[in-house]
């Protein structure tokens, strides 16, 4: 990357944006609009549409028609393959532009932002280009006589509902499977983060996505949100964000048609370390960056490290230690190495959390600090913090921010025990050399994803499923098809 491009690029002047509903770029229907900030520096850089109930109709009637008439859902696989493949070509093209102007907005590092936004979001859309043709229906194992066909269909219209940490990313989760499948979608970004997933729907009718087909609609959840959740005419209903809105949407569902709801819920995940880790000097990096890259703004963030006792001290020197090489500061500056949180909300949030210890002073080993205020950004210290239990609301809680909790273990089941002492279930890392040590814990901990002598990083080949409340469903895979898929089954007496 260069830095005389991105600083080109930051310059440019964004101009207020609309809708994108039946291939055309509209303004809401009450001309209401919404200010978009950046948190960088505070500023105002433009504006999207409020979208209210008339017009999340407007969308849903376009997709529903362009769902009926077949003009995507009746293509053949092989037919949708080139479009999503054509799309993701010109997302890589674009990448570069496209992650500076999701960093504009929701404040990732620019390192960070190009590989896990639009090189991810090409990647996912080029998986399911390639995957769709290649996914059978089955013939049933009947009785002499009879043919049982088991068929997969696609359901209808798809709402999407996406956070702002990493719209592209999870966006095209999302979209990437359900319009694989031959489903519409109706796509509301988060508010404060719609910019980029906007400029890739129109990248998609560029590629060949007929018009209808993808409906990308901006506005706050309590509007535009609860009227896709409460539509008669959308079929499933996806969304990724906080729990008390996954429960609302539950119930919105049951309040209209009943329609399949999946949620990712976010977690409280823990990076358990014990003293027969292959590499600690790695297992240290990784902790750090598993929690505070994107100002840990992240679903599957460690933000729990479980260290055993016997190397607690040392490990947590360790850790210290490459926290304090880190670099706070504006995102698209390529020598820093963690940027913006996203809003001041969220920013004043994290700080509240730290504010409840009972001991701040005790307990906060290193950080905790609002960062840069002068900038009139949003910006926090890497902090760590230990001597906690699980009667503290940060032991249980999802902050969401750049904070990482440091806990002491003896044993094997201690640190199962405390691994599961949370409401979530997304991610667990463990480090161990042990192979039946690894295994033990795998089995042990209810974590719909769990990585051993790493962390995180699996690719799309396998699923990101919830436990407990984190969720349920699967984004990634080809299991991420069951959800856009209906099976019909056909028995024909010969």
């Amino acid at each position: 990357m260069d830095q005389n491009i991105i600083d080109e690029l930051r310059n440019i002047k964004i101009t207020p944006r609309g809708n994108l509903i039946n291939g055309k770029i509209s303004t809401s229907l009450s001309g209401e609009t919404i200010d978009v900030f950046s948190p960088i520096d505070g500023n105002l850089i433009t504006m999207i549409p409020r979208s209210r109930r008339e017009d999340v109709d407007v969308a849903v009637n376009a997709a529903k028609l362009a769902f009926d008439d077949g003009r995507w859902s009746n293509q053949p696989p092989v037919d949708r393959k080139k479009v999503l493949i054509k799309w993701a070509e010109l997302v890589e093209k674009e990448a570069l532009s496209l992650a500076v102007l999701g960093v504009r907005e929701n404040g990732t590092e620019i390192n960070m932002a190009l590989k896990a936004e639009p090189f991810s979001a090409a990647a996912t859309l080029r998986y399911y280009g390639e995957a769709i043709d290649k996914v059978y229906g089955e013939i049933a194992p009947t009785a002499e006589g009879i043919l049982g066909l088991i068929k997969k269909e696609p359901i209808g219209v798809v709402g999407a509902i996406v956070p702002w940490n990493f719209p592209l990313m999870i966006g095209a989760w999302k979209i990437g499977p359900a319009l694989a499948a031959g489903n519409s979608v109706i796509l509301k970004p988060a508010e404060s983060a719609s910019l980029s997933l906007l400029r890739l729907a129109e990248l998609g009718l560029e590629a060949g996505l007929p018009p209808g087909v993808l409906q990308v609609v901006t506005g706050y959840g309590s509007e535009a949100g609860q009227a896709i959740a409460l539509s008669k005419d959308v079929d499933v209903l996806t969304f990724t964000g906080a729990g008390p809105t996954g429960r609302k949407l539950m119930e919105y569902s049951a309040q209209s048609n009943l329609k399949r709801v999946y949620l990712e819920l976010g977690g409280k995940s823990p990076n358990i370390v014990f003293s027969d880790a292959p590499d600690l000097e790695l297992a240290a990096k990784s902790a750090v960056n598993a929690i505070f890259r994107n100002s840990g703004q992240v679903c599957v963030a460690g933000s729990r490290l479980l260290i055993e006792h016997s190397i607690y001290q040392n490990f947590l020197d360790t850790v210290c230690n490459y926290t304090s090489k880190l670099r706070v500061g504006d995102p698209l500056d390529l020598s820093n190495d963690i940027g913006a949180v996203h809003s001041e909300a969220q920013l004043l949030k994290n700080l509240r959390f730290l504010d409840s210890l009972k001991n701040r002073e005790k307990n906060i080993v290193w950080g905790g600090d609002r960062l840069i205020e002068e900038s009139g950004g949003f910006y926090m210290s890497p902090t760590i913090v230990e001597n906690i239990s699980s009667k503290d609301e940060i032991f249980h809680e999802e902050i969401f921010g750049p904070v990482l909790s440091v806990i002491p273990f003896s044993k094997d089941e201690e640190a199962i025990s405390i691994a599961n002492d949370t409401s979530y279930g997304l991610a667990a890392g463990v480090w161990t050399s042990n192979l039946s040590r690894a295994h033990k814990m795998a089995n042990g901990i209810k974590s719909g994803m769990i990585t051993v002598n790493t962390y995180a990083g699996t690719d799309m080949t396998v699923p990101l499923p919830g436990m407990k409340e984190s969720g349920n469903g699967s984004d990634k895979s080809l299991h991420s098809l069951e959800k856009y898929t209906n099976l019909k089954t056909v028995w024909v007496n010969l």
